[in-house]
């Protein structure tokens, strides 16, 4: 308990949203959705981050999907541009689903878009960032996320934000002519604290 408490207390000092490398912040819907319209350009952007056939979508029609889910969603959820430190670029989003918030429980999920930003640690610096905000601002005690196995990146980054590997669903979808396995993560509360000290 002594632990928690010096924690955070240490974690109050700083701004929540910031990390060492980027911050997180509101997006004005279409500035992000102008940005994800250009992202999704890059079908393997698309396959790296979900298991849909990868497709084009306007800008419009993205602005109109964030809107309606803040408009309409039942479960809290929380979107977030994601901007670096340095030159203050937008490079990505990331969100917080709440469908099991009254258990103590979110998933998560992240997009780097800008090519020249994969594998600059930009990704595991958000990660840390929104788990802070989730374990101390909503009191989560679980946060949760699912990945392929052909993204051994975005594995190893969650690793390093310490998620750890809580099991697979095998064959779960084809690529390539190849099936692969879906891979899901977690990080508890007790964790991220352990991890911070």
């Amino acid at each position: 308990m002594f632990l928690e408490l010096m924690i955070g207390r240490w974690l109050m000092e700083g701004d929540l949203l910031y990390g060492k490398l980027v911050r997180l912040t509101a997006e004005d819907p279409s500035v992000l959705a102008e940005a994800c319209s250009r992202w999704n350009k890059d079908s393997e952007f698309l396959r790296l981050l979900d298991a849909n056939i990868a497709n084009q979508v306007s800008a419009k029609k993205i602005t109109e999907w964030i809107q309606q889910d803040f408009d309409k969603s039942p479960e809290p959820l929380y979107l977030f541009g994601i901007h670096t430190l340095e030159g203050e670029r937008l490079i990505g989003w990331m969100d917080l689903e709440g469908t099991l918030f009254p258990h103590g429980e979110a998933f998560v999920g992240i997009g780097i878009g800008e090519r020249d930003a994969w594998g600059m640690g930009y990704g595991t610096d958000a990660m840390k960032v929104i788990l802070r905000y989730a374990f101390q601002e909503l009191n989560l005690r679980r946060v949760a996320l699912d990945t392929f196995e052909y993204n051994p990146r975005a594995i190893r980054s969650y690793e390093k934000a310490g998620f750890v590997y809580e099991g697979r669903a095998r064959g779960y979808l084809c690529r390539e002519g190849r099936r692969w396995d879906l891979i899901f993560m977690g990080i508890l509360r007790e964790e991220w604290l352990a991890g911070c000290g």
